[in-house]
């Protein structure tokens, strides 16, 4: 198995996709325990982190995990990602050749679109995974009307995902869904409360597999 398969099928597992952000380097190992701990396999570290390449690089030395980058813009980024082992690159924009370059690689892509062209597009292009954002602003209802004419495409909704419409989102027919600071949150990791991090990993994963 390829490792973009791979990564489809282990996010596939639990149906989401912690994000983090802010979270300061020297916590961000232990975010990441504390996340695998509540059931959540598949981590993505936003480029604009302070120390995000580092802390990728770290992080594919723990079992049990896919660690990718996130806000990823452009072919380049993507190729910092990779030569520190990322295994996936999530955007929050459509850019083809940021595509191509994963694809070329075996790193999933994960670009980002909001319209139907742009859905279209990254589909075309080749995109095994897109991201929809910001998704808080249309709501569950609108993956089930994008999924009506394109069907089979594999959505992941992001951006105002919380635990209590996490379950809507997958009932819509997402194939799982991103979520960012309630989750893998800095104030948290700042203070060590990793039973807190775990538990609400845990919520999000009981409420995506309802």
């Amino acid at each position: 198995m390829n490792n973009i398969d791979f990564v489809l099928k282990r996010v596939s597992n639990h149906k989401i996709i912690s994000i983090i952000r802010g979270v300061e380097e020297r916590r961000a190992l232990d975010t990441i325990k504390a996340l695998r701990e509540g059931g959540i396999e598949t981590i993505e570290v936003t480029m604009n982190t302070p120390g995000a390449l580092n802390i990728i690089e770290a992080g594919q030395a723990l079992e049990g995990i896919s660690v990718g980058a996130g806000t990823v813009l452009d072919a380049e980024m993507a190729r910092a990602a990779y030569e520190r082992g990322a295994q996936f690159a999530l955007a929050p924009n459509l850019d083809t050749e940021m595509i191509a370059f994963c694809l070329e690689k075996d790193i999933l892509p994960v670009p980002g679109i909001f319209s139907p062209t742009e859905l279209y597009a990254a589909h075309k292009a080749g995109a095994p995974l897109i991201k929809v954002f910001p998704a808080a602003s249309v709501g569950p209802s609108y993956i089930k009307d994008l999924l009506g004419p394109f069907n089979g495409m594999r959505l992941l909704p992001v951006g105002g995902v919380s635990v209590d419409n996490t379950a809507a989102f997958i009932k819509a027919g997402s194939f799982a869904v991103g979520v960012g600071s309630y989750l893998a949150n800095p104030a948290l990791a700042a203070s060590g409360d990793w039973k807190a991090i775990t538990a609400r990993a845990k919520a999000f994963v009981d409420a995506a597999n309802k």
